[in-house]
């Protein structure tokens, strides 16, 4: 396609001095460049030989056939490989979405160039810089050809690569609508629940020792985990961990707490929480309730909690309690006690939900 950028009516001073110079360079609108330089035109194989047309039209055709086939082998993949298994090194559930969507967009847009250069009407044209809205007349003939751009695109009278275009964009979708799953939790996996239970241990996050009551200093915070996650001795026997993959993933991002120590006096626990602690000994969920950001920045001599995210602050001396920041509830506590073994171990499960409040929380 020639561009050319013409002179306007309102340039009338430029116009008499190009015409002076070179009467060809003052040529108006009415006069386009007769031969701006383009080779003469030549015939595509595609144009002249049958054949080799229908042979580039199942080409184009088979391209969007199968990247619609890759769209549903998206989905297929999303649901039958296991999100643990490992291939080359590498995740095989990542592997095959990424290679199944990316050779379907590949194809549909491979597919759309060899239908423009093989089958397309192919002649040069020329198009003139308009300066301000276009007229009626303009509009007309932008409608004009757009019809004209179909009708030449011969999408109409080809029934096959138009068929199997709209198969693979309109299976495209497919995967846009299962990968959904991924933006949050499904029905009935919301972190309101998490696997603390009596008894289980508070262990450290990074490598998974148990707590003890002498291991916590006064002022000191300590992230932990259940330590249903790692292999644990108890009372001789070797435990093995409860979780993993997935599963383990999930179930970390919801139980993940805090241990914190401070003076038995600073406490003022709610009636039925007196025993919730050890000796001064707290723990929390590591959960902000305003939208579910870790909060672990803790100040010793006020016992106050801060989110990073949105500066929700928590008085942990005062069960929880909101002292500051758009956060609606306490962030929930975890009742613990000794065991046996004089290791720190949850009473009981959480007593509300942990996570971000929305509407339908209390």
């Amino acid at each position: 396609m020639t561009d050319h950028n013409l002179p306007t009516d309102g340039d009338d001073e430029r116009n008499d001095e190009l015409e002076h110079r070179d009467p060809a360079l003052a040529r108006g609108p009415e006069e386009p460049i007769p031969n701006p330089g383009l080779p003469e035109h030549e015939p595509r194989p595609t144009d002249i030989d049958e054949a080799m047309e229908r042979r580039a039209e199942l080409q184009v055709a088979a391209m969007f056939i199968l990247a619609a086939l890759l769209s549903v082998g998206f989905c297929v993949a999303y649901f039958a490989i296991d999100r643990d298994a490992i291939v080359a090194g590498t995740s095989a559930s990542n592997l095959a979405l990424g290679m199944t969507l990316g050779l379907a967009l590949l194809l549909i847009g491979v597919g759309a160039i060899q239908w423009a250069k093989k089958l397309m009407t192919d002649h040069e044209i020329i198009e003139y810089r308009h300066s301000g809205a276009s007229s009626d007349e303009d509009r007309e003939e932008t409608l004009t050809a757009f019809r004209q751009g179909a009708e030449e695109s011969g999408i109409a009278r080809r029934p096959l690569i138009r068929n199997s275009l709209i198969a693979s964009v309109g299976l495209l979708g497919l995967p846009a609508v299962v990968a959904l799953a991924d933006l949050g939790p499904l029905p009935g996996d919301s972190p309101a629940k998490t696997v603390w239970r009596p008894g289980i241990r508070l262990v450290q996050d990074v490598d998974g020792r148990p707590i003890r009551p002498q291991d916590v200093q006064f002022g000191q915070l300590i992230n932990a985990e259940p330590g249903i996650f790692f292999e644990q001795e108890i009372g001789g026997e070797v435990i093995e961990p409860e979780y993993e993959g997935v599963a383990l993933n999930n179930a970390k991002a919801k139980a993940a707490v805090i241990v914190v120590r401070m003076r038995p006096d600073d406490i003022n626990p709610a009636e039925g929480r007196e025993d919730w602690g050890v000796d001064g000994i707290l723990c929390f969920s590591k959960i902000c309730t305003h939208v579910g950001c870790p909060i672990s920045l803790w100040e010793q001599q006020t016992q106050q909690l801060l989110c990073p995210c949105h500066q929700s602050t928590y008085d942990l001396a005062d069960n929880g309690r909101v002292l500051f920041g758009p956060a609606a509830r306490a962030v929930p506590q975890l009742p613990i006690e000794v065991d046996q073994y004089g290791y720190l171990v949850a009473k009981d499960a959480f007593q509300e939900p942990v996570g971000p409040s929305y509407w339908e929380r209390g």
